[in-house]
């Protein structure tokens, strides 16, 4: 599911793959141009969020290691950017579109993989000619049974006493008590991370109405005085009467 670390050795091998793979990326496309694919960082149980962006006439597609009968949702934002829309679509690892939006500014997805591979993730921009977007998007994933244990603990279970079963029973229900928690715990952060993406989108939006109405008043305010002046000096004009002294 995505990819895992394995200790300090595989920490920086990690590392490595993924600069190397942005090098490559950036070299062959140029970040923002066509179709950029990049791995998502993703933690052990297949969850990870992004913000990039998205530049005017380019699409950028991500991809996502799923395992077959799990679950895989995927929740995106335009957090700034004219209109506040993008493109979306969800391919399968055999390249069959399975979620397809257009120009949407947001948007929650939940698939049930049947398959195993690489989903694609793609986001398109190609719509508007100037106008880039800042998007945000995040992945989670479970996979079989929203987990996976070691088993084969049967027959050592019956074979141990009575003292020594309670206390692995007890230990299995504090595990799954821990177990529980932790995911609630990695719910409320995804939930808290999706709620800063909706606030960077509505200061976004306030912001640029902001100084919408700052220079409309502006430009507003300069033609009011200059039609006072205007019209004080019409009025000046209409009272200037020059007189002859006949001597």
């Amino acid at each position: 599911m995505g990819l895992r670390r394995g200790g300090a050795k595989g920490f920086f091998v990690y590392y490595y793959f993924l600069l190397l793979l942005l090098f490559r990326c950036h070299s062959r496309f140029g970040f923002g141009s066509g179709v950029c694919a990049f791995a998502l960082a993703a933690q052990e149980k297949g969850d990870a969020e992004f913000t990039f962006l998205l530049p005017a006439g380019t699409a950028d597609c991500f991809f996502q290691t799923t395992r077959r009968n799990g679950t895989m949702e995927v929740e995106f934002q335009v957090i700034s950017g004219a209109g506040m829309d993008i493109d979306f679509a969800l391919l399968s690892p055999q390249g069959f579109q399975l979620i397809s939006e257009f120009r949407r500014s947001d948007g929650v997805h939940m698939v049930d993989p049947t398959e195993e591979g690489d989903y694609q993730i793609c986001f398109g921009n190609r719509f508007s000619r100037f106008s880039e977007k800042t998007v945000f998007f995040e992945v989670m994933v479970e996979g079989p049974g929203g987990g996976e244990r070691g088993g084969g603990g049967g027959d050592e279970l019956e074979e141990a006493e009575l003292e020594e079963s309670l206390l692995e029973y007890k230990l299995e229900d504090i595990r799954d008590s821990m177990d529980s928690v932790h995911r609630r715990l990695d719910r409320s952060r995804q939930i808290q991370a999706a709620l800063r993406a909706f606030e960077a989108r509505d200061r976004n939006l306030l912001e640029d109405n902001l100084w919408k109405v700052s220079f409309w008043s502006s430009i507003s305010l300069l033609v009011m005085l200059g039609v006072a002046l205007m019209q004080v000096y019409t009025v000046r004009k209409l009272f200037d009467v020059k007189r002859r002294v006949c001597t």
